[in-house]
């Protein structure tokens, strides 16, 4: 069955393939922090547990929370693309033989500041983006924590529906974290909704020492010349991508090597499942 990822990866190879995506030059890495997410998704089968790693980038300029799958994907994409022009001027986009994409449940790209967290998503063929306010409303707890041989203290919010736990650390002194989580006085160690739907928590780091001299390698067009929306729009837009990728890449000029009427199929089956998917956040 031609799955959701392959949609997305066809949207995504005529993106880079039009915008030739370039990595920040001159952006220092300051911090480089690994988290493993774990994840029920899906109501239908809550003992099934997706685990997927994520890194949170600390630059001089930016802040950056991207899944480490969609980072590699970025860089397997540019090295295996190929692009062929059809004597009628359409294109066709492909990948070179026997090469295996990672695949990611979550293609977005958060910066956070002290200010606000602003979430980007490629959606189409166009990068759309809300803003948010850092969360202000953390309730500090006297309690403190061992994690991985970090000492934590613990924090609690409500945020988007859900009640979460969070495990900080004044001894990094950023204070950011996984996904949209952050505004603590020191790094987010460890955070859990209080039904263990969703948990973050970091498992590596690296030393200053071994980031001197090394530079942030995130597209600038992941977040560079985007469409400014709200979230409820954005999430009607990628409904609405999905519903129509056959006419939308048609209407550019590109060839799906595969099927289109399988999208079509599919997104019958997406509109099903959505009644069981259990989101990071219940609310908007």
């Amino acid at each position: 069955m031609y799955s959701i990822r392959w949609l997305f990866l066809l949207f995504l190879l005529f993106f880079s393939g039009l915008f030739f995506p370039q990595s920040n030059s001159k952006d220092s890495l300051q911090g480089n922090f690994t988290y493993l997410l774990k994840a029920k998704l899906n109501t239908q089968a809550p003992d099934y547990i997706h685990e997927e790693p994520f890194s949170l980038l600390v630059s001089d300029k930016h802040v950056f929370f991207v899944s480490s799958k969609s980072l590699k994907r970025d860089s397997m994409i540019e090295k295996s693309r190929v692009t062929t022009n059809n004597p009628d001027g359409s294109i066709t986009l492909s990948l070179k033989s026997g090469v295996s994409i990672p695949n990611t449940k979550f293609p977005y790209t958060i910066i956070q500041s002290y200010e606000s967290v602003q979430y980007f998503q490629l959606v189409g063929m166009s990068i759309l983006t809300y803003k948010e306010p850092v969360i202000k409303n953390w309730k500090l707890v006297d309690e403190t924590k061992i994690i991985n041989t970090i000492n934590c203290k613990k924090a609690e919010v409500t945020f988007k529906g859900r009640n979460w736990i969070a495990w900080y650390s004044p001894e990094i002194p950023f204070p950011y974290g996984p996904y949209k989580f952050s505004g603590l006085p020191g790094l987010i160690v460890k955070i859990t909704d209080d039904k263990g739907d969703y948990d973050f928590e970091l498992v590596k780091s690296e030393s200053n020492s071994k980031l001197k001299g090394r530079l942030i390698t995130i597209k600038e067009s992941r977040y560079t010349k985007a469409i400014e929306t709200t979230q409820p729009k954005l999430k009607q837009a990628i409904r609405d991508v999905q519903a129509n990728a056959s006419a939308v890449l048609s209407s550019y000029g590109t060839t799906i090597i595969k099927g289109q009427e399988m999208l079509r199929q599919r997104e019958k089956e997406r509109e099903e499942n959505r009644k069981y998917e259990n989101p990071l956040e219940l609310s908007n």
